[in-house]
C-alpha cells in the first residue's frame, strides 16, 4: 500500500510539472471503477506558489481523499435500492430553496432600508434594557508594562491623569519609546480579563478588585506595571449602550429583514390572487 501511494505521489508530482505539452491526451492520475481523476483536475487543486515537495504532499493527500470518496460512492451505489438512490425530489427542493434565497437577498439588497440611526439604536436600547445584562466584567483602562530600569512611576502617573486627546497622544508616544507593552482602552469597553492576564499577580476576585482599585502599581523582577481603571461595569450589570451598539444595530436589521420578507411574500401572494395565477381545489 505504501508503495502504491508512493507511486501515486511520484506520478502526481510528475504530472503537475509536465505542462509543456498541451496537445497530448488528457492524463489520468487515479481511477476507481469507471471514474477517473485527471491531471487537469489535480492541477486546479494545487496552488502555483508551492514548491515541489509541498505540491507532491498535497497532490498525494487529494488523491487519497478522492479515492476514498469514490469508493464510498461505489459501495453506496451497490447497496442502495433504486428508490433510495433517486434524489430528484431532494435536488428540486434544494434548487428551489437556493433560487428563493438568492431572489430574497437580491430584493433586500435593492429595496430594504439598511440605515440604522443613533436615535433608533438608543430607542431600542431603552425599550429592551433588561436584555442587555453583561456576562462578564468590562472596563475602560490604561495598561503599561515597562522595564524597571527605565520606569519613571511619577511621570507615568502624571501622564495617565491627563486623559485628553493631547495627553493620551503624549502617553502613547512615551510608551512606544519605552514600554515593553501597553494598551489604552479609553474609547471602547474591553473584557477585564484582557487587562488582568497581563499582570504578574493573580487576581482571584475580579469584582472586588475593580471596586477597590482605580490605580494599580505592580512589580516583578524585570518590569514595572501600571493600570489605571477609568471605568468599569460588573457581570450582570446592564451593559453600556456603546458596548452593545453593534449588536443592537444587527438586531434592528434582523427584525427589519423579517418584516421585509413577510411583506414580500404577502405582496406576491396578493399579486397571484389579482392575476389569477393559482387555483385551490376543494372537495364538494
Amino acid at each position: 500500500m505504501v508503495l502504491k501511494y508512493g507511486l501515486i505521489l511520484f506520478l502526481g508530482t510528475f504530472f503537475l510539472r509536465c505542462s509543456d505539452n498541451n496537445t497530448t491526451a488528457e492524463k489520468i492520475v487515479a481511477q476507481v471503477g469507471v471514474k477517473k481523476l485527471s491531471e487537469k483536475e489535480l492541477n486546479n487543486i494545487i496552488p502555483d506558489n508551492l514548491d515541489d515537495a509541498d505540491s507532491a504532499l498535497m497532490a498525494d493527500d487529494y488523491i487519497k481523499k478522492w479515492i476514498k470518496q469514490e469508493l464510498v460512492i461505489q459501495k453506496a451505489n451497490e447497496n442502495l435500492t433504486p428508490q433510495q438512490k433517486d434524489v430528484s425530489k431532494e435536488l428540486e427542493e434544494y434548487r428551489n430553496s437556493l433560487i428563493i434565497y438568492k431572489y430574497k437577498n437580491e430584493l433586500m439588497r435593492q429595496r430594504m432600508d439598511t440605515l440604522v440611526t443613533e436615535e433608533q439604536i438608543e430607542e431600542y436600547y431603552n425599550a429592551n434594557n433588561d436584555n442587555f445584562n453583561l456576562n462578564k466584567n468590562i472596563t475602560k483602562a490604561i495598561f503599561v508594562k515597562i522595564p524597571k530600569e527605565v520606569a519613571n512611576p511619577k511621570l507615568l502617573k502624571d501622564m495617565i491623569e491627563n486623559t485628553s486627546e493631547e495627553g493620551l497622544s503624549e502617553l502613547r508616544e512615551y510608551c512606544l519609546q519605552y514600554a515593553k507593552k501597553f494598551d489604552i482602552f479609553m474609547d471602547n469597553w474591553v473584557d477585564f480579563d484582557l487587562v488582568k492576564n497581563n499582570l504578574p499577580n493573580e487576581i482571584t476576585d475580579n469584582e472586588r478588585f475593580l471596586r477597590s482599585n482605580s490605580l494599580i502599581e505592580l512589580k516583578d523582577s524585570n518590569y514595572y506595571y501600571l493600570v489605571a481603571i477609568q471605568d468599569y461595569r460588573l457581570k450582570n450589570d446592564t451593559a453600556p449602550l456603546e458596548f452593545v451598539k453593534n449588536n443592537i444595530k444587527n438586531l434592528i436589521l434582523n427584525q427589519r429583514k423579517i418584516e421585509f420578507l413577510k411583506e414580500v411574500e404577502e405582496n406576491i401572494y396578493l399579486e397571484g390572487i389579482r392575476q389569477n395565477k393559482f387555483k385551490i381545489y376543494t372537495e364538494n
